[in-house]
């Protein structure tokens, strides 16, 4: 989740600063410029006043012409600004450089063109860094109430373009730095929301394994989710109360159960000895008692296996796999049978000896009764990833698609297989006993026929 929560809040916290970052860069290149404009629009205003006589027919006017030519050229030449006085003619009455002329068309005309309607430049177009233009300002030389003149100063932008661009880097590190910071705020606000999800998903995770003793410590977090922490705890505390509930009463029907049935299974046997030798219906009444009994002991069983915690430790996989092959290959032998082991030899996984012994015991057990003399059982252990597989597969009759989705349910059995010995109980202990330290129980089909049961267990040890 955390994954997908940062780059939205990132993006979001970007959406912000680039609309705050744009708006004040160009309020930076407009700020610049608009100093630049000022001061050539006092600069121009000066040369008006002395151009105001100079070029006429007057007393003094040379002079001031001279003085005028000299101001210009003195400042182009300090700060190579060009800049002239021309008549409304366009011709110069001083100008410098000497060679410099109105342009025909363009900014410079279009600022000429405004100061002989006796206004000055005021608004010339912005120029960006990354543009070479040049920028133009243009003010009227007014006598007697008539524009006679025109004072025009063309600059070079570069200074202005350098001096923008360096108060865009101040943004941008501005930006990149307040960036910096609200990705490490991004950081800790995500793990401080999300710190509780993560905590209620493992919880939420051993109890689906079968450690439900796992509780969420509500102290972190924002309130709703401490909330969300005690109102889990408390939920877990009522499915632990209700399951142990069930599996005492499962244990103590069992057991109490055992002792009216031994009591009923003698006084059958006693009642047999009145009877003829090969009576049908105690012979019958005997195996349905036997059968009871069985399901009874399986119902204890369960009941155990269910409260058991496992006792996980790294396992010689190869090694217990074999050991469980050796101990059944006599049955099979006596079943007419070929129980065969394949696959690695050395593999280690996580699980408890005995659960994985009984669980293994249990399928090969099964596989055996289904299996006509003369197939084959074959077990293989091995590993894939990070879990260790072993896969005992039989040539039995198999299981169609619908009775596999039922398979390892608690007393379900094929119909087919009702006259098979069995409570229907074995695959659902071994179930139960794997998936307590993380492993589990797969069912599918073995081609041309038959039934493959896998049995996993993590190669890794369980976190925490």
């Amino acid at each position: 989740m955390r994954t997908r929560l940062l780059p939205l809040l990132i993006v979001l916290m970007a959406a912000v600063l680039l609309a705050l970052g744009f708006p004040l860069a160009v309020r930076v290149a407009a700020a610049e410029q608009q100093r630049v404009v000022i001061d050539r629009i006092d600069d121009t205003a000066r040369f008006a006043a002395l151009a105001q006589f100079a070029g006429e027919p007057v007393e003094g006017s040379g002079e001031r012409q001279r003085i005028l030519q000299t101001e210009l050229e003195a400042y182009d030449s300090v700060y190579g600004i060009r800049a002239g006085v021309f008549h409304r003619d366009d011709r110069a009455i001083a100008k410098a450089p000497a060679s410099w002329t109105l342009p025909a068309e363009g900014e410079g005309r279009e600022a000429f063109a405004e100061a002989l309607l006796g206004r000055r430049s005021h608004d010339p177009p912005q120029v960006w860094p990354w543009q070479r233009g040049r920028l133009v300002v243009a003010s009227p030389v007014v006598r007697d109430g008539d524009v006679v003149a025109v004072v025009v100063t063309d600059s070079p932008t570069g200074g202005m373009r350098s001096r923008t661009l360096r108060g865009w880097l101040l943004i941008a590190l501005g930006e990149s730095a307040a960036m910096l910071v609200a990705v490490g705020a991004a950081f800790r606000l995500t793990g401080w929301v999300l710190l509780p999800v993560r905590t209620l998903d493992a919880a939420a995770h051993d109890i689906a394994s079968g450690r439900m003793r796992s509780r969420v410590a509500a102290s972190g977090g924002p309130p709703e989710l401490r909330r969300l922490a005690r109102s889990f705890n408390e939920m877990a505390d009522n499915v632990e109360d209700v399951l142990e509930q069930q599996r005492a009463f499962v244990a103590d029907a069992s057991h109490q159960l055992r002792n009216p049935l031994a009591a009923l299974l003698l006084r059958i046997e006693l009642l047999a000895l009145e009877l003829p030798e090969g009576n049908e219906e105690i012979a019958s009444v005997r195996t349905e008692g036997k059968r009871l009994a069985q399901v009874l002991d399986d119902l204890l069983d369960l009941a155990l296996a269910e409260h058991t915690a496992a006792d996980l430790r790294l396992t010689d996989i190869g090694a217990l796999t074999g050991e469980r092959v050796a101990s059944w290959r006599a049955v099979a032998d006596e079943k007419g049978v070929r129980l065969t082991r394949h696959g690695a030899t050395a593999v280690t996984g996580w699980a408890d000896p005995i659960a994985l012994s009984s669980a293994l015991d249990a399928v090969i057990d099964n596989a055996l009764k289904f299996t006509p003399r003369g197939e084959e059982v074959t077990v293989t252990a091995g590993s894939d990833g990070a879990r260790t597989t072993i896969v005992v597969a039989d040539r039995g009759p198999g299981l169609t698609e619908q009775e596999l989705e039922r398979v390892g349910d608690r007393f379900w059995r094929s119909n087919r297989h009702q006259n098979i010995k069995g409570s229907g109980l074995g695959l659902s202990i071994s179930r139960t006993l794997l998936a307590a330290g993380g492993g589990s129980l797969a069912y599918g089909r073995h081609e041309p026929h038959g039934l493959r049961v896998t049995v996993t267990v993590p190669r890794h040890p369980p976190h925490g």
